[in-house]
Formats: structure tokens, sequence, C-alpha cells
């Protein structure tokens, strides 16, 4: 990852934060073409009960819905933690290009095993795992102790 890529995470925690004031699990992603502009970007929205209400899984729906497949391919997708195995799986089936966290998902499962947290209904896989042909980059140190104190928030409310 270059330093010039951070402000685009710093901007995924950004609506992490935003997600958990508006109380929702803390994740939040961009989507950014290759030409470095900002394309579209969410944050999580699974409160309202429709669990599948992850940002990355709603960029890949509008890089389907609004990118040709050369520009998805260039395209690089941001976030503040890695990718599920759904989001992971519509990421690859879209053919969106690199992916970027802040955190990974081994990590997030040893905080959230740290604080007691019921596993998840799905495993907790790594992007690589799910879809080996996606170029995928991460954890940002810099961002970790940011967005663990996110999640230490929403689940010890």
């Amino acid at each position: 990852m270059r330093e010039t890529e951070l402000p685009y995470l710093r901007r995924c925690v950004e609506l992490a934060r935003t997600a958990l004031e508006e109380g929702d699990e803390p994740f939040g992603s961009v989507l950014v073409g290759a030409d470095g502009k900002v394309l579209a970007e969410d944050r999580n929205r699974v409160a309202g009960g429709d669990r599948t209400r992850h940002p990355e899984f709603e960029l890949a729906r509008w890089a389907a819905d609004h990118m040709t497949p050369q520009e998805r391919a260039g395209a690089t997708v941001y976030t503040s933690g890695e990718h599920c195995p759904m989001c992971a799986a519509a990421h690859g089936w879209v053919g969106l290009g690199r992916i970027v966290y802040a955190v990974s998902s081994a990590q997030l499962g040893g905080w959230l095993e740290e604080l007691r947290v019921p596993a998840p209904p799905v495993r907790m896989l790594s992007v690589r795992e799910v879809a080996p042909g996606v170029v995928v980059e991460g954890p940002v140190p810099e961002l970790t102790e940011e967005v663990r104190a996110l999640h230490v928030r929403f689940h010890q409310g």
C-alpha cells in the first residue's frame, strides 16, 4: 500500500464510526477507480435486520450496476475490516480489483474472542481463501488501535 492511499482507509474508519454512532457494527468501505477518484462509499447497515447489508457487498452491487468490467478490474475497495466470505465472494464474482483493509479477519476474530462475543453464523475466512485471484493488502498497523476501539465500544455497549 502506498502512503497516498491512507486517506481512503481513514475515510473507511470515519464511515465505521458513523455506523457505530447509528447503532450498527463499525465497518466502512470506499470504492476508488483506477484514476484515484472515489466512486462510492458505504457503512454497515445490518442493525435493521438484514445481515447482508455490509458495505463491501453494497459496493460490489454498485460496481456491477455502474462500471464496465474493465473499470471494475482497475478499481480498489478500501475497507476498515477485511471482507467476510459473503463480501469476498461478491467482490470476486463482480470482478473488482484489489482490496486494501485496515484490520484482518484474524485480528477481528481475536478481539471478539477476547470480548467473549459469540461466534458469527458464518466462519471468518480470509479473502484469499474465498477469492484467491483477488490482490489483497493489509492490515495497516497505524489504524489497528482505532478500529479495535470501535469494535470494543460496539460490543461492550
